[in-house]
This record gives C-alpha cells, structure tokens and sequence, in this order.
C-alpha cells in the first residue's frame, strides 16, 4: 500500500511539474498525423490545379497568337 500510495503521489507530482508527458499527447499526435495528411492531400490538389492553369493560360496564349495573326 505504501508502495502504491509513493507511486501515485509521484506520478501526480511528476504531471504537475510539467516534466511529465500530457495524458492527451497520444491524442494531439493522432491530430498532427491527421492534419499532416490533410495538408498532402491539400498540396497535391494545390498541384493538380496549378497544372491546369499552367495549360489553361497556355491556350490563351496560343489562341491570342492566332487570332492577331489571322488580322
């Protein structure tokens, strides 16, 4: 009992310190794991877009190009 009862109050004073690890650090982990994989998936279509545009304002050039050269 003695033992348990030093434990318990070591724990309790290690957390209160601050130098313990949070009860909840296993959750804010499992978030940066969620958030980082968001944040890939986010650049890829950040990506996927800019390409788009990239081929949009091509063809703007190229029918610009051949609408003066018609005149």
């Amino acid at each position: 009992m003695e033992k348990r009862l030093s434990e318990s109050l070591g724990e309790t004073a290690w957390k209160e310190s601050g130098l313990g690890a949070s009860a909840d650090i296993d959750q804010l982990q499992r978030r940066i794991t969620l958030l980082e994989q968001d944040l890939t998936d986010i650049r890829g279509q950040l990506e996927e877009r800019t390409e788009e545009l990239d081929a949009a304002r091509a063809a703007n050039r190229e029918l610009t190009r051949a609408l003066n050269q018609a005149r």
